[in-house]
């Protein structure tokens, strides 16, 4: 049946080589099985929908395809049959009877031009968390089940399926404003005395460079939006650095390297 429809097309508009073949027209022809398509190698567009077909392993040389209109059929896997189609830009699978939503999305995610693809009245479109799924492993797509796939969805979905390196990126400040913990007040007898050319004693003094003695209880509060607001970038001061044939001349060591701190407000 698929045969005499096919020959029935090229007939109709005259087309005597297979080559000159871009676009078919299979629609609504109560067909169950598709005969081997791979003498149409130019062939772009090709409407299958709104047949009983169960089984797509008919284009295993359509390499040109651009847009697959497979929905409303009775397809239970795609699994290695629609992998090479590289080139897809339009894929309609809805309304078929495909179960595993692994395998399926695995089968496309070669498909790096793929932007608009559906899969709704599908068995696993009911699985939570089926619309994220497709998002994350199919970034390529723009418009999935007729809706378009906002910045938000690409969000969510990847905070679903990718919580460890969300976790990392959400950890790393990249110029973002951190809430600074509260320095408490030590007294001047109590507080221990630091090497002013430590680290830990710099950064006491640029912490505690912000809070007056003569602060009350009533300023914390603006004291530590003060803290908030405040950006600190420090650098090494490399022309304070000896070089290597300098420190074998001199007999004494040279002064400590000078660090040179900015702050932004």
């Amino acid at each position: 049946m698929c045969e005499k429809a096919i020959e029935d097309i090229l007939k109709k508009h005259g087309i005597t080589r297979a080559i000159d073949v871009s676009e078919l027209y299979l629609a609504k022809k109560a067909l169950a099985s598709v005969a081997d398509l791979s003498r149409f190698p130019m062939m772009t567009y090709l409407w299958l929908n709104d047949n009983k077909i169960r089984e797509v392993c008919c284009l295993r040389h359509n390499y040109r395809l651009t847009e697959l209109y497979l929905h409303n059929n009775d397809i239970t896997s795609i699994t290695g049959c629609l992998r090479h189609l590289t080139s897809l830009q339009v894929l309609l699978l809805h309304n078929n009877q495909l179960k595993k939503l692994g395998e399926s999305v695995s089968e496309l995610r070669r498909m790096h031009f793929l932007r608009t693809l559906t899969f709704f009245l599908n068995p696993f479109a009911q699985d939570p968390g089926y619309r994220l799924y497709v998002i994350h492993y199919l970034p390529s797509v723009t418009l999935l089940d007729r809706r378009e796939i906002k910045q938000e969805d690409r969000r969510a979905a990847f905070n679903l399926f990718n919580p460890e390196r969300n976790l990392v990126l959400q950890s790393l400040a990249f110029g973002r404003r951190a809430e600074a913990t509260p320095i408490a007040k030590t007294s001047s007898n109590t507080r221990k005395k630091r090497d002013p050319h430590s680290y830990g004693g710099r950064y006491s003094s640029r912490r505690q460079q912000h809070i007056s003695p003569t602060e009350g209880p009533c300023d914390s509060s603006s004291t530590r939006s003060v803290q908030r607001s405040v950006m600190q970038f420090s650098s090494m001061d490399w022309e304070t650095v000896p070089t290597s044939q300098q420190r074998h001349l001199e007999d004494q060591p040279g002064p400590h390297p000078r660090i040179i701190t900015v702050q932004f407000r």
